[in-house]
Formats: C-alpha cells, sequence, structure tokens
C-alpha cells in the first residue's frame, strides 16, 4: 500500500490551476496554427492568427488565456492500492483550488447558491468526479470551464428509433444553436448512452482526448468524422463570423444504456478548452 499526503494533492491541484488557465495544450495549439494556413475566410484568418498570438503571449507572461478562468472540474482516478493520509481528499483538492486562483490572480467565478449567488470569492467547491482503479499511482485532471461555452451545451433523451440519425441532429442542432456564443472554433465533447446524468459526464470526460486520437470503435470513429464534417460546413467559423473553421475537434464516447433509451449529452468547449494532468 502506497502512502500519498493530501498535501501533493492540494499542490498538483494548485499548480494545474494556473497551468491549465495559462498554457494552451499542444494539440489545440497544433490545429490552430494549421487552421491559419487552411481557413478560407481572411477575416476568419485574421482572426485565427490573433488566437494563436493571445496564447502565444499567455504562456510567455503565465496570465490567463481567457478572462473567463472557469469553474474547476476535477478527475480523480485513484488507485485502489493508495492511502491517502493527512485529511480529507475533497477538502485537499478544493483547498488546491482556492490556493491556485488567488495566488494565481485568477478571476473568481462560482457562487455558494444559485439563486442567492454570493460569490465565494476562491472559486471553490469544485466539481470532482472520482474514479478508482487499479494499481498505486493517482491521476489528477483539472479541466476549468468557462460558461459561454458550458451554456450552449445540451442534452437529449431520444428515443432508440431515433438511433444514429437523431444522435447527428442533436449534434448539429446544438452546434448551429451555440453560433458564435461559446467563442468558435470549438471542441465538442458527446456523450452517448447510460442514462441522463451519466451523458453528461461522458461528454464532459470526451473533452480530455486529444484532438486527432479517435475512439477505438470503428463505428463511433465513422461518426466523429462525419459529424466533424457536417459541423464545419455550418459557415459558423472562427468568432461567428464566418469560415470553414468552426470545430477543431468532435470526440465521442459512449457506455451501455437501458433498451429503452438513447440519452445524447453534446458539451460545447471554446477554442481554449483548457485541462492539464499530473500523475503522482
Amino acid at each position: 500500500m502506497r502512502e500519498i499526503n493530501v498535501k501533493e494533492i492540494t499542490d498538483s491541484v494548485k499548480k494545474l490551476c494556473v497551468e491549465s488557465n495559462c498554457i494552451l495544450n499542444d494539440d489545440i495549439y497544433s490545429v490552430l496554427k494549421k487552421s491559419v494556413e487552411t481557413e478560407v475566410s481572411e477575416i476568419g484568418k485574421d482572426i485565427l492568427e490573433k488566437i494563436v498570438k493571445n496564447a502565444d503571449l499567455a504562456k510567455e507572461k503565465m496570465k490567463p488565456i481567457c478572462q473567463d478562468t472557469g469553474m474547476a472540474v476535477i478527475f480523480i482516478e485513484i488507485g485502489q492500492e493508495v492511502h491517502i493520509s493527512g485529511g480529507n481528499l475533497t477538502a485537499a483538492i478544493n483547498e488546491g483550488v482556492k490556493q491556485g486562483y488567488s495566488e494565481g490572480f485568477l478571476r473568481k467565478s462560482v457562487v455558494e447558491d444559485p439563486l442567492i449567488r454570493v460569490n465565494t470569492n476562491d472559486n471553490t467547491p469544485a466539481i470532482i468526479h472520482y474514479d478508482i482503479t487499479d494499481g498505486d499511482r493517482i491521476k489528477i485532471t483539472v479541466a476549468p470551464k468557462g460558461f459561454g461555452s458550458e451554456n450552449m451545451s445540451r442534452l437529449y433523451m431520444l428515443k432508440p428509433s431515433q438511433g444514429e440519425n437523431g444522435v447527428k441532429e442533436a449534434v448539429i442542432k446544438t452546434v448551429t444553436l451555440a453560433g458564435s456564443n461559446p467563442c468558435p472554433p470549438m471542441v465538442v465533447g458527446v456523450g452517448i448512452g447510460g442514462n441522463f446524468e451519466h451523458s453528461a459526464y461522458l461528454a464532459k470526460k470526451a473533452l480530455l482526448r486529444p484532438i486527432g486520437n479517435y475512439s477505438d470503435k470503428p463505428h463511433i470513429k465513422a461518426l466523429e468524422k462525419e459529424l466533424f464534417e457536417k459541423v464545419n460546413k455550418t459557415g459558423i467559423g472562427p468568432q461567428g463570423l464566418g469560415g470553414k473553421t468552426t470545430v477543431m475537434g468532435l470526440n465521442i464516447e459512449t457506455f451501455a444504456t437501458h433498451i429503452a433509451g438513447l440519452p445524447v449529452a453534446v458539451n460545447i468547449s471554446c477554442h481554449v478548452t483548457r485541462h492539464r494532468e499530473i500523475i503522482l
């Protein structure tokens, strides 16, 4: 049994909160750079160039890529051979978020009650997803999510008879309705199956998969490629001002479901799609 003290977890979360908000992931950055060359719209090309420049400056100066530094979403994979010592794990994660957002001068965007809406002033509590795995390691992924894109996401409870065509319609409809609101070019995460809440979790997790890493299921891989092409033909373009670069990536995750249902969640993410990870 391997022992990990909660302080190590707090320090890691703190570091990841700052880095994820200031350093664009390599896969996203590469696609943006390539899109500058392939975009046919002159306005779109200019926007993409400015997005790349902004990412370069953010990394150089360790300043947030976007003023909306998001609500912290944390994925924790805990090996069953790990013993966590020194305190409560959830409290340690939230302490890391608190320190990261405070010391990193990141915008605090969380309100304690959804109706009374008083700011917590430290961006906690985080949304935390736990998963127990094999081994003696802990993998921490911090994925801050801004709400310009989050608000454009949708969940559909389709009938099984609507099948694959129903899934396609749901995804294209969601992207079309989103328009310029999520600061395109977007990354789209799609969750199919499970139940009401699990499909949304799948869609969120799909955003973590690197762009260009397709599903290992042939029929899902084909669906990812088809939908990617179709949503880029909507003409929304960079920042909604027209062009062929509407989405940079579209990832689908699936899970078993009930014979009477076909849940489909579509989680829209902006061009930043922040996430950083560490393995302890």
